[in-house]
């Protein structure tokens, strides 16, 4: 199905391989910017609109984990997805840590990465088409709003990224009570096979840290099942 008004940033320093996955994706009806290198790809995200960014972590002049940290620090919402000839899982958690919502292994296929895409869009549609005006939810002294991502605290505010804000909502909504790992993977990455459980328990410590001022609420971890969202 064609996406003719998405626009992907693709950042890849392998000019063949470049090449071959942006055209591959435009034939899908994707407007791409295809660029070099981190300097290059940072000037165009600043200057443009984009709907997902496709970013090799071994880069010229900024590498991928600098320019990702960049953009999530003006755009919590955008899907970023890492591209990388590493297999270790240290990188793959530094990558989580930098606010990745998926990674890639190279080689990969390009009907993989197309779906990931199309999974990630669909997602964002799905979101928008079905907005409704949920109120501020009250968690322990905190306010949760998961309709901007935003956690209150103290007139502090911490914005979240959109996997963050569906995690706390999947605990939230069952304050109190044990949430699996599998319930969670399935309500939030449709079990996506790059989420291992390590990669889960990255997101569950960014929650824990954005929710660490609030004595009144504090996420458990039930060893061998999974969550609880715990409120006094």
């Amino acid at each position: 199905m064609e996406q003719p008004d998405i626009a992907l940033l693709y950042v890849e320093d392998d000019e063949s391989l470049s090449y071959v996955t942006a055209d591959n994706l435009e034939r899908k009806g994707y407007a791409i910017t295809r660029c070099v290198d981190g300097v290059e790809a940072w000037e165009h995200f600043q200057n443009n609109h984009y709907d997902c960014c496709i970013i090799d972590v071994m880069l010229p002049g900024i590498d991928g984990f600098e320019l990702a940290t960049k953009i999530r620090k003006v755009n919590t919402d955008i899907p970023i997805i890492f591209l990388t000839a590493r297999t270790m899982k240290e990188d793959k958690i530094k990558g989580l840590k930098l606010g990745a919502d998926d990674y890639l292994t190279k080689p990969f296929s390009i009907e993989e990465l197309e779906l990931k895409i199309e999974i990630f869009l669909s997602r964002s549609k799905k979101d928008d088409s079905n907005s409704k005006p949920l109120a501020p939810v009250k968690i322990g002294n905190s306010s949760f709003d998961p309709v901007n991502n935003i956690i209150i605290f103290n007139q502090k505010k911490q914005k979240l990224t959109v996997r963050e804000s569906e995690l706390l909502f999947c605990l939230v909504n069952n304050k109190n009570s044990v949430v699996s790992r599998e319930e969670i993977l399935e309500k939030v990455w449709k079990n996506s096979d790059f989420f291992i459980s390590r990669s889960l328990d990255v997101f569950i410590s960014r929650l824990r840290k954005y929710i660490n001022d609030d004595p009144a609420i504090r996420i458990e971890n039930v060893h061998g099942v999974g969550f609880r969202l715990l409120e006094k």
